[in-house]
């Protein structure tokens, strides 16, 4: 049982751990989207990237790369893809994602190990009852033989009520991280619909020029 109380110790310490991570995690998302959000509506760029590089978070670095890759030369031969945007975007993410996953399958294998400690304590436990029952006297055979047993399947229901918590916990942070992950994404949805709404303005406007010159000639022709 000393096993399994480790592996509880190491589960829950790794839990709580996880659990301020995603919290603060979270906090530091909504308040870097909220600072950055502003600039964007009004396609100040480098604003927005700066702020991006103060805060330092997920959305931060997705926003931040996504910025970073409109300004370069090459994207702004290419016109402003959307396509380009986004694999800056999917890079960054990527380096984000591990961060926020990091240790959390930790958790579900020490539950299977816990369980699997339990159940082994408790085989152990049987062999060692029916190896002392074995030269005890008849009378006190049935006593000691579920003294044993009862003591023996301790182990089981300890490395269950170890398990039991750490799976909930797996569970638990594993659902945080995925929103987290889905917001941060969101995020970025947002900021490429911005950039699309951006670049579908100057084209229009780049049409109209056309026509609007094209009637001052006809005004001038005309007088």
């Amino acid at each position: 049982m000393y096993p399994i109380a480790l592996v509880l110790f190491v589960g829950l310490a790794i839990a709580v751990e996880r659990f301020m991570y995603v919290a603060k995690a979270k906090k530091e998302n909504d308040e870097a989207f909220e600072s950055i959000l502003p600039h964007l509506k009004v396609r100040n760029l480098a604003k927005a990237i700066e702020v991006a590089k103060v805060k330092r978070c997920g959305i931060s670095s997705v926003i931040g790369a996504g910025i970073a890759r409109m300004s370069t030369k090459s994207h702004q031969q290419s016109r402003g893809k959307r396509e380009d945007v986004e694999y800056a975007m999917e890079e960054g993410l990527m380096e984000t994602i591990p961060k926020m996953q990091e240790r959390l399958p930790y958790l579900s294998t020490l539950a299977n190990i816990a369980t699997l400690l339990g159940l082994l304590g408790t085989i152990i436990g049987l062999i060692a009852a029916f190896t002392a029952v074995a030269d005890a006297d008849p009378a006190e055979k049935a006593k000691l033989l579920s003294l044993s047993i009862s003591v023996a399947m301790n182990t089981t229901a300890f490395g269950l009520m170890a398990a039991i918590p750490l799976l909930i916990c797996h569970a638990l942070l594993q659902t945080k991280t995925t929103k987290m992950i889905d917001a941060i994404e969101m995020a970025g949805v947002k900021f490429l619909n911005i950039i699309d709404s951006d670049e579908a303005i100057k084209a229009e406007q780049a049409a109209q020029q056309p026509e609007e010159i094209d009637s001052k000639l006809e005004v001038e022709f005309a007088s």
